[in-house]
């Protein structure tokens, strides 16, 4: 599945300051790591999100957002982002910055490192 090239770029100018970032092809589109670490991903028209778990039904009440999941089960702290509910600047920064708050926490899921 083809990304959103103009939303990567938005997603690769939000973290042009951010020191380790790595971009990776993921989740049927781009992934870009922090810190060794899935930060948030462009799927198509759509951000995904990987944000603090205990945030994730709260999350879910806002409109254009949806849950992930995968093998039929709702995975809590991901989840993905219309684009319509990301056309402003205002509405982007506020998911990137959740995106970027819960990565200073998150566990990496790098294996096989030696």
């Amino acid at each position: 599945m083809a990304y959103n090239e103009k939303l990567a770029d938005r997603v690769r100018n939000a973290l042009s300051e951010i020191p380790n970032v790595e971009e990776k092809q993921m989740f049927r589109g781009i992934t870009f790591m922090v810190n060794d670490k899935m930060c948030v991903s462009v799927s198509g028209d759509e951000l995904m999100c990987r944000i603090d778990p205990a945030l994730h039904d709260t999350i879910m009440e806002k409109n254009g957002t949806r849950e992930m999941v995968m093998r039929g089960k709702v995975l809590p702290g991901y989840v993905y982002v219309s684009s319509d509910a990301i056309k402003n600047k205002k509405d982007f920064d506020y998911w990137i910055k959740l995106c970027l708050d819960f990565n200073k926490h998150a566990k990496s899921s790098k294996t096989g490192k030696k």
